[in-house]
């Protein structure tokens, strides 16, 4: 065990004078050291001190068919061996490419059929407002350019992902947003319902964006992005009333409609993507994490007929990466979707898993101090209060989150704090058992908390 513990503080000193870590204060990371992960296999992972952890994060919102595959990483080094890198600028392509692409449109909802590859869903979502915009110029209305999205969003940390996003905080570093993006009211009931019923609220939240369409004028609006379920800003699941809405209003105003699918797609709510759970009808879907289950990076923006002959009228679409379409990642992500076709893993998390963990998920709304649980498929967020009655929030925000999150570390459960809620989103291969076995872990953790 001394040489287990010497391995990991040499590691973490390495780690503090030469890494820096996203979203991190590394001066206060330096004090502490990092934790230092060293293996995985299915829904668990292991530290450098030997310690074991039931990842409830799939990594970061991604392992979607657990840890320790090996069809995929023999996938990805027999491609290796064959072709291991080309590029698809200069009129090429090559077969794990192709494949892939034909492979999402035949998954993705009707009328969806070309895809653009990019690196991450941040790249995707930059991709996605360089694409309306010029989607916009290519049909003869340039001034179609506005962006509209929702407080409280994440659509990536890039300098237009996090413009596209709502979230305060990263708005204050680097001068953003960018121009030309606007931002309306999140469908979060918990926080912003007051006296209404959720459905009630969730037409007033849609009508934000209405409101907004027409004081910026229609003819200068060029699309609305949002998440089907808002993951990073606290698993907000929208009222009922609120996506029918939406794409009402996207309609009426000749508005595009953009799906950021990154967390919802690949089965995470019970269907292949968030669109399919929530009766989306989108112009275009952003897409990452789950299409190659986090073992290599890949993410995409699937396009709509509509969108794609329209691009075609502008000539050269001016944009792409050097590792758009990488034939290993692509490999990557079509052994991913074998996997999850031949295991039947989207219809064993509908049919199966994502019931059993809504009912245990539902079952800690009667805890004294949360007020609120919210979930759909595999996610799930659960909302502490001090004060349940009246949906009162902590003075200090992220405080009472952050110590439950380091009593779900120390008894073996790695689970999210946003905020004062508490983020789930386990593998969509975790079992029953498995299950059972977080929401013991979790609710342990809670009670810690609050003694």
């Amino acid at each position: 065990m001394d040489n287990l513990h010497n391995a990991s503080a040499h590691l973490q000193e390495l780690d503090s004078l030469h890494h820096l870590h996203p979203f991190t204060d590394s001066k206060a990371l330096a004090k502490r050291g990092a934790k230092v992960i060293t293996r995985a296999d299915g829904v668990y992972l292991w530290d450098a001190d030997g310690n074991k952890y039931l990842d409830g994060m799939a990594g970061l919102w991604c392992v979607n068919v657990g840890y320790g595959r090996r069809e995929i990483m023999e996938a990805v080094a027999a491609q290796m061996e064959q072709l291991p890198y080309y590029n698809t600028f200069f009129q090429t392509t090559h077969p794990p490419v192709v494949e892939l692409s034909a492979k999402i449109a035949e998954l993705a909802p009707e009328g969806l059929n070309r895809v653009f590859f990019c690196s991450s869903g941040s790249e995707a979502n930059d991709t996605v407002l360089r694409m309306v915009r010029h989607y916009w110029a290519s049909v003869g209305q340039p001034d179609k350019h506005i962006v509209i999205s929702r407080e409280n969003a994440y659509h990536g940390s890039t300098m237009a992902g996090a413009s596209l996003g709502g979230m305060k905080p990263m708005h204050k570093q680097g001068g953003l947003p960018i121009p030309g993006i606007e931002h309306v009211m999140q469908p979060h009931w918990f926080l912003h319902g007051a006296d209404l019923t959720p459905d009630e609220f969730g037409k007033v939240a849609a009508k934000a964006l209405e409101d907004k369409i027409l004081q910026a004028g229609p003819e200068n609006v060029a699309a609305f992005i949002a998440e089907p379920v808002q993951g990073a800003g606290g698993v907000i699941v929208p009222p009922s009333t609120y996506w029918p809405e939406i794409q009402r209003i996207c309609n009426e105003h000749n508005i595009l409609l953009v799906a950021d699918e990154v967390i919802c797609g690949f089965g995470r709510t019970g269907n292949w993507f968030g669109s399919n759970t929530f009766n989306i009808k989108p112009d275009l879907m952003a897409i990452a994490k789950g299409l190659s289950s986090g073992y290599l990076p890949i993410g995409g923006v699937i396009v709509s007929d509509k969108v794609a002959e329209g691009l075609e009228q502008g000539g050269d679409f001016n944009h792409g990466y050097t590792y758009s379409g990488h034939p290993a990642c692509a490999a990557a992500a079509l052994a991913n979707i074998r996997i999850m076709q031949t295991e039947r893993i989207v219809e064993t998390v509908s049919d199966s898993t994502a019931p059993y963990f809504q009912s245990k998920l539902m079952a800690l709304a009667e805890h004294p101090y949360v007020g609120q649980v919210r979930g759909v498929g595999l996610l799930g967020a659960i909302q502490l209060v001090p004060d349940k009655p009246n949906r009162t929030a902590f003075e200090k925000p992220d405080v009472t989150g952050t110590r439950c999150r380091e009593h779900c570390l120390d008894n073996g459960l790695v689970m999210r704090a946003v905020d004062d809620a508490m983020i789930i989103s386990p593998p969509l291969t975790i079992s029953v058992a498995e299950i059972d076995e977080l929401f013991e872990k979790a609710l342990r953790s809670i009670d810690q908390t609050f003694s």
